[in-house]
């Protein structure tokens, strides 16, 4: 396995409340897919994932709710809230900028 790319602080927030954008997904299936997402050069191991799911589920932006997982065994399954969805807009600008500016310095100097 290649080692994972270090993440910006907050980057993981991000990706998770896009990874749960369109639908509820428990935890593994969360950190499966940003993996597969990005070619597997993200990993996303649980103790950076469940702390920033709990984080998130504070803060409001995501509800956890239990059902069953694709192998019938018992999961969290995290959704965006309103404030969640509001939250991801504005990372995403964010995000954007922040790439544009860094594209910027990279194409200048």
């Amino acid at each position: 396995m290649p080692p994972s790319a270090d993440l910006l602080q907050g980057t993981l927030d991000m990706l998770i409340l896009r990874s749960i954008a369109l639908q509820p997904e428990h935890g593994w299936a969360i950190a499966q897919r940003i993996q597969q997402v990005s070619n597997h050069v993200l990993t996303i191991g649980q103790g950076s994932l469940y702390p920033a799911l709990h984080r998130l589920e504070y803060k409001g932006w995501i509800r956890a709710q239990w059902g069953a997982s694709e192998n019938n065994r018992r999961a969290r399954f995290y959704a965006l809230t309103a404030a969640g969805r509001k939250q991801l807009e504005a990372e995403l600008a964010n995000w954007g900028r922040l790439t544009g500016a860094i594209n910027l310095v990279l194409e200048r100097i």
